[in-house]
């Protein structure tokens, strides 16, 4: 079994949203190596993790063995909670997204090029890699893919080259992306094919479907007085938060400078805060990864 060792992001921010205790029930969607977990654990919750990833399960399971019956791990895909949960209500879902240290560090997970290894980037064992996703889409499709998910300008160079290169490994995906960008537009502050490569990663796992699908299922999943703490890396994850969130607190429509709400929106959710809460600068020292995560939290009205 490989290492699983992840550094936790907002942890002590995402436990104090999810407000756990002993015998509240709390959903941990995005398991991972266990941290949020384990910390739930602690303040006396029961936990429910999920994970589509065999090495991220069994670390956790591993890690978190000495909680007994009041932690359980079940194998799937968080955008299937509802499903996974066969009609349970809980009293928190904590979601972690995008990808884990693990996953970019280990070279065979084809995740990074920092390492040369297969261009994979599934999280789990199943489904489309990153080299076939390559092969099948048309290139004006990939270019499109590409833009959305990776804001990236050279799009459609990229996408020209990816399908001529046919790349096999994450350095020969890297490669045909640093071909397709004029030397002198390469970014400075990151590697020329990061944003290719999320974007490539965020469609072989379906990211933002996943999220979609678990957005929607909260009022159904969590119980009168539950909370969703949801912890995003990524401009359309955060975005797609916060859309719904907004849609779930029923917030006011009414044109600004109306003396008296005319609408009559209620919703059966109120926000935790009012923006987004970001990682402080001790963290950001010991763990510069933390710097993009933004953490949304609501609670279903009791």
């Amino acid at each position: 079994m490989m290492a699983f060792v992840h550094q936790t992001v907002l942890k002590d921010e995402a436990v104090a949203a999810l407000a756990p205790g002993a015998g509240k029930v709390i959903v941990d969607g995005t398991l991972g190596g266990g941290g949020h977990s384990e910390a739930l654990l602690r303040r006396g919750a029961r936990v429910i993790g999920i994970d589509r990833d065999p090495a991220a399960l069994a670390a956790a399971r591993a890690r978190l063995v000495a909680h007994g019956e009041r932690f359980e791990a079940r194998v799937g895909n968080f955008g299937d909670v509802e499903r996974l949960l066969a009609g349970e209500a809980v009293d928190g879902l904590l979601l972690d997204l995008g990808v884990s240290s693990p996953q970019l560090d280990t070279a065979a997970r084809g995740f990074s090029f920092q390492q040369d290894g297969p261009l994979d980037m599934r999280m789990g064992a199943d489904g489309e890699t990153a080299a076939e996703l390559i092969r099948r889409l048309p290139e004006s499709e990939l270019a499109d893919l590409v833009y959305r998910l990776g804001d990236e300008p050279f799009s459609r160079p990229i996408a020209r080259e990816l399908k001529r290169a046919q790349p096999a490994t994450t350095a020969e995906a890297a490669e045909a992306v640093g071909r397709a960008v004029p030397r002198a537009k390469w970014p400075r502050r990151i590697h020329v094919a990061t944003r290719t490569f999320q974007a490539l990663r965020m469609a072989v796992n379906g990211e933002l479907e996943a999220l979609a699908a678990a957005l929607s299922a909260l009022p159904r999943v969590l119980k009168p007085g539950g909370r969703a703490a949801i912890i995003s890396f990524h401009s359309l994850e955060d975005r797609l938060v916060k859309e719904r969130f907004r849609e779930l607190e029923g917030r006011c429509t009414c044109p600004p400078g109306l003396p008296v709400c005319g609408c009559g929106q209620r919703g059966s959710f109120r926000p935790l805060s009012r923006k987004a809460v970001t990682a402080g600068e001790p963290e950001l020292e010991s763990n510069p990864r933390a710097r993009s995560a933004h953490l949304r939290a609501v609670e279903k009205v009791p």
